[in-house]
């Protein structure tokens, strides 16, 4: 099996549904043999241009190990749901379990949102 790192771009109206296709996707994974490393929701973020008239878009980060018939598969069900908007499927080495540098940027900013409202109170 190999390592695979995903980055999708999703519809940022479907937000609320981002859990729900996140386990079908992951249900995809283990049905398949393969494993979960990690899962990241990076949230609702700007994008550098516009893709169908949006200017946001909610990002996930999923780092799976997985054979060719699941990536298959996966790839498939990315083509098909009109939510996501993009999807990069990248080969990795190994398996990546530690927080992506995309992660503590996010952790950073929620960090630093909680001292304003601290500030404020």
């Amino acid at each position: 099996m190999r390592h695979y790192e995903i980055v999708l771009m999703i519809h940022p109206d479907q937000s609320e549904q981002v859990p729900a296709m996140l386990e079908r996707y992951k249900g995809m994974v283990t049905a398949g043999g393969g494993k979960v490393h990690r899962v990241e929701d990076w949230g609702r973020r700007q994008m550098v241009y516009q893709i169908n008239k949006l200017s946001k878009s909610h990002y996930l980060c999923v780092n799976i190990e997985a054979d060719q018939a699941v990536m298959a598969e996966l790839e498939h069900a990315f083509k098909f749901n009109d939510a996501v908007l993009r999807h990069l499927t990248v080969l990795r080495k190994s398996a990546d379990t530690a927080p992506s540098v995309m992660m503590k940027t996010v952790e950073r900013e929620e960090s630093r949102k909680n001292q304003q409202e601290q500030f404020a109170a």
